[in-house]
């Protein structure tokens, strides 16, 4: 007998390919945010990476509970976020590493930080999904 959350989990491929559609949407929130708070607010660009980082990395948590990784909408959503944000650190690193060495390094990336984000983006993304995957929305977590 199948229990239901195995039977709601999405094929391996689907939830790669759901992953990366949340990780765009993320990517749009996370430049979006930089840029808001670069040039709308004035903050200084690592702090702006730091304040979009942290809203894209809840927005993608909302989104890939709800659709990538559906079986995992019974877990306690407290406790699930919090892993979520434990389990990225090391997509965070990649990731803000990679963002916090082009603004530094390249003057591209300081004149249009698009192209630091989405370098972030791509050197996170692999670390991310096999740690919500197998860390944040597997079987059995409350």
């Amino acid at each position: 007998m199948t229990d239901a959350p195995a039977a709601a989990r999405l094929p391996l491929a689907t939830q790669m390919l759901r992953f990366g559609l949340v990780g765009t949407l993320g990517f749009a929130v996370d430049t979006a945010v930089v840029y808001a708070a670069h040039f709308g607010l004035g903050l200084d660009l690592y702090s702006a990476g730091a304040l979009a980082y942290l809203t894209a990395a809840s927005t993608n948590w909302l989104l890939n509970r709800r659709f990538t990784f559906p079986e995992a909408r019974g877990q306690h959503a407290g406790a699930q976020w919090l892993r979520f944000v434990v389990t990225q650190l090391a997509g965070f690193a990649l990731n803000r590493g990679t963002y916090a060495a082009l603004i530094a390094t390249v003057a591209a990336a300081r004149a249009e930080p698009v192209l630091a984000v989405a370098a972030g983006s791509l050197a996170g993304m692999a670390v991310n999904f096999l740690a919500a995957r197998f860390l944040v929305f597997r079987e059995g977590a409350r």
